[in-house]
């Protein structure tokens, strides 16, 4: 089964191809919503990534910003199959599990390996 294009622009479909039916580019899963980047902190749940995402958040008393971070769970197909250290763009899905509402769909950059 060839990869598919999910819609959004500057992602290509991996050339590694996979079997997960909760895979964009292969299985049936579609993406909408949001589109964040992040750094993923843990990959040690199965087909799971932990992506923590640092934004700014403006705070009106002080007229200044802060540093704010969030951690998501996303799912991690195998044709992606990315590692700890690795900064990725995550979709946002329909609920995969009851943690689970995005998808990694692009490795940005690979973290160094030691």
């Amino acid at each position: 089964m060839p990869a598919r294009n999910i819609g959004l622009p500057g992602v290509e479909p991996p050339e590694k191809e996979c079997d997960d039916p909760n895979c964009p580019f292969h299985g049936t899963l579609s993406v909408r919503g949001i589109v964040l980047e992040g750094v993923v902190v843990s990959d040690k749940m199965d087909k799971t990534v932990v992506v923590e995402r640092e934004y700014l958040h403006y705070v009106r008393k002080f007229r200044r910003y802060e540093r704010r971070r969030s951690k998501i769970h996303a799912h991690n197909p195998p044709c992606i199959n990315a590692k700890k250290g690795d900064r990725v763009l995550i979709a946002e899905t329909r609920p995969i599990s009851k943690t689970v509402s995005f998808v990694v769909v692009k490795v940005l950059k690979r973290a160094v390996e030691r």
